[in-house]
């Protein structure tokens, strides 16, 4: 199993009471409400975190970025994974994701993962995401064209690790008359894709498509085990057998010397879930034609009462009771990792383990405590369980490199 520590960034000293008196945190919450005094102080502690991180034994450092919204700090992933690249030394430095659709080139995109590649001597992963609907609004991108622009920034952007340039990209969204960068990835064919979701089907089947590992953030065990049954039926279509080393899930799990105290601190992960920092507008976090018809259903449905609302979140207690959110001294959590390993069997898994106005001395010691004892607990789980992460199955990089697969069924004539 490759083990991730990941935090959401917050910028936690921002007053969480104006966030609630404007009624959404999100693309128009006024940056004055930004203090860069303290925004200073936080990236410097989620430095030291990473840097302990990977002194008490993670795999990788997972990374993301978001725009315009004080629950996330990084505005470029691709900084902080630089950053990663020149002070780690042995963890993997994984992206996930990059906001494709967001970009005006993407062999920029390219280039900058390609440095970090050589810098980091091969321990990219990159990743990919569609970024989030309020953010197409704040980059001036139309919603329409988001999965048309992820789909073709992505062929842009392996192509140019790919194949030697110059060459010529004409696409319907993207046109490079010159693609000849002379930064290219260390790693070949190229870094290892893995893709984040949450709810969108076509993103796990585009997914499957391409033999990249899904990583589901942080769904329900239920929603869980139905993302891995699509992905593992259109992986038969395309002539692969998925598995464990396919399969990626971000986990909520907080840990202190203490129940008592870790579930404390396990409140502040509601920041995310629409109590403080999370809190959005509902036009602007899903703009027409950014989603699929099929979820613009959902929301309709519930909006008339015939349905629950696909982005429900339970009440923190009942999170807490069907291990949503994992929180308490290391044995309780132990054994609450080990029932979700069972019940979902990921290869990879990032452990989402610090947020909101967790104090930094309480976030080292939940690293701390991680990695000397939660770790080895969950490493020798795996191993009983036989979760390979795609690094100890030697997967290829993806279905256009996959020298395994089965032929596909001819059409009948």
């Amino acid at each position: 199993m490759h083990i991730m520590y990941f935090t959401e960034q917050p910028m936690s000293a921002y007053p969480a009471e104006e966030g609630l008196k404007f009624g959404a945190t999100a693309l128009m919450f006024p940056n004055t409400h930004f203090d860069p005094v303290a925004g200073s102080r936080l990236y410097n502690e989620f430095i030291e975190q990473y840097k302990l991180a990977e002194a008490v034994g993670f795999d990788g450092i997972m990374l993301n970025e978001h725009h315009n919204a004080p629950f996330c700090m990084q505005a470029k992933a691709n900084i902080f994974a630089s950053i990663l690249a020149a002070i780690t030394e042995r963890v993997k430095i994984v992206i996930l994701g990059n906001p494709l659709p967001l970009s005006e080139n993407p062999v920029r995109i390219a280039e900058e993962l390609a440095m970090i590649d050589m810098i980091s001597k091969g321990r990219l992963v990159s990743g990919f995401v569609r970024g989030g609907g309020q953010e197409q609004l704040a980059t001036g991108v139309n919603p329409a064209y988001n999965r048309e622009r992820f789909e073709e920034a992505h062929d842009l952007i392996t192509r140019t690790w790919t194949q030697p340039g110059p060459f010529r990209f004409e696409g319907n969204h993207y046109h490079n008359r010159v693609v000849n960068p002379w930064a290219v990835p260390l790693q070949k064919p190229h870094p290892r894709i893995w893709i984040p979701g949450v709810i969108s089907k076509e993103t796990v089947i585009w997914a499957a498509r391409h033999r990249y590992p899904y990583i589901a953030l942080n769904t329900t065990v239920e929603q869980t085990n139905r993302i891995w049954e699509l992905y593992d039926r259109t992986a038969e279509e395309v002539g692969f057998t998925s598995g464990p080393e396919y399969h990626g899930y971000l986990k909520q799990v907080h840990v202190a010397e203490t129940d008592e105290k870790a579930i404390e601190n396990a409140r502040q992960f509601t920041w995310m879930q629409g109590e403080f920092t999370g809190l959005a507008h509902p036009v602007w976090s899903t703009p027409s034609g950014y989603s699929s018809p099929e979820q613009r259903r959902g929301f309709v449905e519930f909006s008339i009462g015939r349905g629950s609302s696909p982005r429900r979140r339970p009440s923190f207690e009942e999170q807490i009771r069907d291990n949503m959110i994992i929180a308490g001294k290391p044995e309780t959590v132990i054994a609450k990792l080990r029932q979700v390993m069972e019940q979902t069997r990921p290869g990879i898994m990032s452990l989402w383990a610090n947020d909101g106005f967790i104090s930094q001395q309480d976030s080292l010691t939940c690293i701390r405590l991680l990695g000397q004892e939660v770790l080895p607990a969950m490493r020798e789980a795996a191993k009983e369980l036989d979760l390979k992460s795609p690094f100890e199955a030697e997967t290829p990089v993806s279905l256009e490199f996959s020298q395994d697969l089965r032929p596909r069924p001819a059409a009948a004539e």
